[in-house]
């Protein structure tokens, strides 16, 4: 997918170009600064050393030497005050000229950290927010796979109100529906208690009704219903791939804005658009109906013609029927929210 949320170590990622959280003299510091110098080794230094430095909100870029990338873009995030005095600013500015640097040095990865979240003081869930945002509005425009890198959970947050109001939303639905399961359970076991009473003897069938002509109705009954399953294999009718795509162009969309906004990678909608019996995963399916703002009927639909469902007893789920319940087609959002209660992340 474009744009994905990992938990990882930045300096172990295979990708064209890290991004350092660095000092305005770019000679190294301590948290991802230091770690990112350390990994590299002194070559690193030396050369930040004839760069004279960097404005916060500016970015430069250095190559790699020991690091298992090609290039590492060194940008100043702002200081955390008030967020009154241009931090939003400039830690947006952070990320665009980054990823200005990444394309003009033909980067095709590019891995983040989360930048001013550290010992600068910026809100972890502010920070996520502006670096989502303003590297999802580069990729509408662009092909590139960004990451942004978080190496502890216990560092990652999004917004406590919406945190709440989801883990609120997956009680009431995901108890609820494991508390029909053990009722269900309780019935089955009842019937099975009742069944262990069966003496081996099959009871005589009932008399026929007078006037009634026994075994041509069930006959009847029967065949109607292979008639209408007959029916029903062959009123088939469109694959995903074909729904989908009449989908896009009900919308009034265009193929390139879709798959950016269901945060799916190119090559995988062309493999898509050209295989009509192609089977994506789940989280692909729900990618696109976010893309497309459906309903929940219909991305229950959706989900179907690929063999899919949602369910209550799946929290992934619960949270996908959270956002479109509430009319929230962010698909970032979605995945930030995702990766925060440890769930797979939608597009691909």
């Amino acid at each position: 997918m474009p744009l994905q949320i990992i938990r990882n170590d930045i300096t172990k990622m295979k990708v064209d170009a890290i991004v350092n959280a660095a000092k305005n003299s770019l000679l190294g510091g301590g948290g991802v600064d230091g770690a990112i110098h350390d990994a590299a080794g002194a070559g690193l230094l030396e050369e930040c050393k004839t760069l004279g430095g960097c404005e916060t909100g500016k970015a430069k870029i250095t190559g790699a030497y020991n690091l298992p990338c090609r290039h590492v873009i060194h940008t100043v995030g702002p200081i955390y005050r008030d967020g009154c005095h241009g931090e939003p600013k400039l830690l947006s500015s952070c990320y665009r000229e980054s990823l200005k640097l990444a394309k003009e040095a033909g980067c095709e990865t590019v891995a983040f950290p989360l930048i001013s979240s550290g010992v600068y003081g910026y809100p972890k869930a502010e920070a996520l927010r502006i670096a989502v945002d303003t590297i999802s509005e580069f990729l509408s425009d662009n092909d590139m796979t960004v990451y942004i890198v978080i190496f502890d959970r216990k560092a990652y947050q999004i917004g406590e109100k919406l945190f709440a109001d989801i883990e609120a939303f997956i009680d009431d639905n995901y108890v609820d529906s494991h508390s029909d399961d053990r009722y269900e359970r309780r019935r089955r076991m009842s019937l099975i208690r009742h069944d262990d009473d069966f003496d081996g003897n099959i009871p005589a069938c009932p008399p026929p009704m007078l006037g009634s002509a026994p075994m041509e109705k069930p006959v009847m009954m029967q065949k109607a219903a292979v008639v209408s399953l007959d029916d029903a294999v062959k009123q088939i009718d469109e694959s995903f791939s074909e729904m989908l795509l009449r989908k896009i162009d009900e919308s009034g969309l265009t193929d390139a804005q879709v798959y950016k906004k269901a945060n799916i990678d190119r090559k995988l909608f062309s493999k898509i658009r050209s295989d009509k019996n192609y089977k994506p995963s789940k989280p692909t399916v729900i990618a696109f109906s976010i893309a497309l703002e459906l309903s929940l009927e219909e991305t229950k639909d959706m989900l179907m013609k690929a063999g899919f469902a949602l369910s209550h007893s799946s929290k992934f789920d619960i949270i996908i029927e959270f956002f479109i319940s509430r009319g929230n087609y962010n698909i970032f959002e979605i995945n930030e929210a995702l990766f925060a209660f440890d769930q797979s992340l939608l597009g691909v």
